[in-house]
């Protein structure tokens, strides 16, 4: 792959032990505070245990509002219903993308009740414009999302956005099954063997961060080092190197256009003002929510 205008380590973010839903467990890598955040991006959630009490209380009936939501499996069995009738069953390797916009009300709920589960949920933003559009929702099957070979001991499952091979697989592109949102999303899992080296491309255009949930691992031409499981801010730039730890790594790389607009939150609603949030609660209590 060619070089690319490097970008650095800007910042880390350390996860903090946090509980969601009905007591779930969980590090909460980004969006911990207002100031935690990067714009797309409002919070990385990751659950992992092999405890069933940590888990088994799951996610029981909840609403959003204003942004989109992004789990990714695994580990484990998640069922998803919502309001508006769909039903999804989130197993390793899955990816579910729901767009809240203007309103749903949904369940996410474990299917096991002993064993792993571990996983990722993450809060992508919406413009102003596009926080009252109706609500979307898709699931991705894992055989869906390509995953490539791009150096000699590291392969890419790509969510969204796109990625050249190298090795065995130079010459070809994978392409993520999500595409065509304003905030132009990457959603990349990188699989280092120890020592691998890449360099992944970012456009100049998008913020970026990256998660090591496994292993170790060092960016940029400096070769800084990123705490497991902490969000390594990136600066700017047209790409990042990546070079895995003695133990290999496994991470994620996020990035997306900023939105550049207030952001207002109140728990699960998000959006630009403090009166649209006294109107999501509303409509919530009277029901208009959930109506759509």
């Amino acid at each position: 792959m060619t070089a690319l205008a490097t970008r650095s380590l800007f910042r880390v973010i350390p996860s903090v032990a946090a509980s969601d839903g009905a007591g779930v467990k969980l590090r909460r890598g980004l969006g911990s505070t207002q100031t935690m955040r990067h714009d797309p991006f409002l919070m990385l959630d990751e659950f992992f245990s092999d405890n069933p009490e940590d888990y088994l209380a799951g996610f029981p009936s909840h609403p959003h509002r204003g942004f989109e939501t992004v789990t990714y499996m695994l580990d484990g069995h998640m069922r998803h219903e919502d309001n508006h009738g769909n039903q999804g069953d989130l197993g390793p390797g899955d990816v579910q993308w729901m767009t809240a916009a203007r309103g749903i009300i949904h369940s996410e709920m474990p299917q096991q009740s002993e064993g792993r589960m571990r996983g990722f949920q993450l809060w992508l933003n919406l413009p102003g414009r596009e926080k009252m559009k109706p609500a979307a929702y898709r699931d991705i099957p894992s055989a869906q999302i390509p995953v490539i070979e791009i150096a000699p001991g590291a392969k890419a499952k790509v969510i969204a956005g796109v990625i050249e091979g190298g090795g065995k697989d130079a010459g070809k592109k994978a392409i993520g099954p999500i595409g065509g949102l304003s905030t132009d999303p990457r959603y990349i899992d990188f699989h280092l063997d120890a020592g691998a080296v890449v360099d992944a491309p970012v456009p100049a255009s998008h913020n970026a961060f990256v998660y090591v949930y496994d292993g170790d691992a060092l960016l940029g031409e400096k070769r800084q080092p990123v705490p497991n499981r902490a969000a390594g801010i990136l600066s700017d730039g047209e790409g990042v190197r990546i070079e895995a730890g003695a133990s290999g790594a496994r991470l994620l790389l996020l990035a997306g256009i900023a939105i550049n607009e207030p952001i207002v939150q109140y728990g699960p609603f998000v959006m630009n003002t403090r009166a649209e949030i006294e109107q999501a609660v509303a409509d919530y209590q009277s029901g208009a929510l959930a109506r759509g």
